[in-house]
């Protein structure tokens, strides 16, 4: 699996530069402030209003899916930060990619906020954080009020769930008062996914649908994430395009998922690839469905199936997760591309 050397020296610059440090024995004090005189104040625009941070945060805590792996990544230990529910292989709440990373930091793992059933407002309150990052997130506007009366919160732009990696990295690097350092990281991202994908000139066009997780004893309809969920947008990265198809049955922006009647499914004749969660059950019952069975994407066997660990995981690309699976994420799709006529 592809590493990225290049966050040790981001995680330099970042200690050097923008005044944070990970401290590798307590994460309680993981991120301290070098000289807050120096700082000028950030003031971030977000889908709820406006947060204005007057000193560089020594305390930094996140909340929902892997806003913790900016900080992780710039070389800074959130106090508190999202247990992992989706993807945990060994059950501990950390990915791989998060558990490496704070080795390499030689950290110990922060406070693990538990959001099996929403947000554990007491336990991020208990951190004493001076900024929560929730960049990428589905904040309701009573969790944004509630988690604000703890401390200054950084919320998505726009919409719940559908900020990109590279915007991700840059609202909360900019919440941090990190944003040279965030730029670096997207940077020094784009340049990895670039060398990878040009491995494999056979990608370049070929249209690709996310189908999201497919129930085989009901296959009466076709569900999709639509072109504005991160992880169908992650593909315009990977020299891949999104079929025109699936672009006009998104018609909303607001909606990452969408699903149409299995007896309109020749309109997904332009389909080159699928991406689905899955086994070869599911391959067999796609090909075994009168309806289905006709896109061109199964009829060739291209077909993409990210198991339930990890790697399917990060399928949606994230900070550290990206490098983590690039190489046998490109892999995959190269070898179903190679299929498409």
């Amino acid at each position: 699996m592809r590493r990225a050397p290049r966050l040790v020296a981001i995680t330099t610059a970042a200690l050097l530069t923008g005044g944070l440090a990970a401290c590798g024995s307590d994460s309680s004090d993981s991120a301290a402030a070098a000289d807050s005189g120096d700082f000028t104040p950030v003031t971030i625009e977000h889908a709820f209003g406006t947060t204005t941070l007057e000193a560089q945060p020594e305390r930094v805590a996140t909340v929902q899916w892997a806003n913790h792996e900016v900080p992780l990544a710039l070389g800074v230990v959130p106090v508190g930060m999202a247990a992992a529910n989706f993807g945990d292989d060994d059950g501990d709440g950390l990915l791989p990619w998060v558990e490496e990373r704070l080795e390499e930091l030689d950290a110990e793992t922060p406070v693990l906020f538990d959001e099996t059933d929403g947000i554990d407002f007491e336990a991020v309150a208990d951190t004493d954080p001076d900024v929560i990052l929730a960049g990428y997130s589905g904040l309701t506007q009573e969790d944004y009020d509630t988690l604000s009366e703890i401390a200054p919160v950084v919320a998505y732009p726009e919409g719940p769930w559908a900020t990109p990696w590279r915007e991700m990295i840059e609202v909360n690097s900019a919440g941090m008062g990190m944003a040279e350092e965030g730029d670096q990281l997207i940077a020094d991202l784009e340049q990895d996914i670039a060398d990878t994908v040009g491995e494999h000139p056979e990608l370049e066009g070929k249209s690709t649908m996310f189908l999201t997780h497919v129930d085989t004893t009901d296959l009466s309809e076709v569900s999709f994430y639509t072109p504005y969920d991160t992880r169908s947008a992650f593909f315009g990265d990977l020299g891949l395009t999104t079929p025109a198809s699936v672009q006009a049955a998104s018609t909303d922006e607001t909606q990452f998922s969408g699903t149409i009647s299995a007896e309109q499914v020749d309109q997904f004749d332009d389909v080159d690839i699928i991406v689905t969660y899955g086994d070869q059950a599911l391959v067999d019952a796609l090909n075994a469905d009168p309806l289905l069975s006709k896109i061109p994407a199964v009829a060739n066997g291209s077909i993409v199936l990210l198991p339930d660990t990890p790697l399917g995981t990060a399928a949606n690309p994230t900070p550290l997760a990206i490098n983590y699976v690039l190489e046998d994420y490109v892999s995959m799709l190269a070898e179903a591309a190679a299929k498409a006529p």
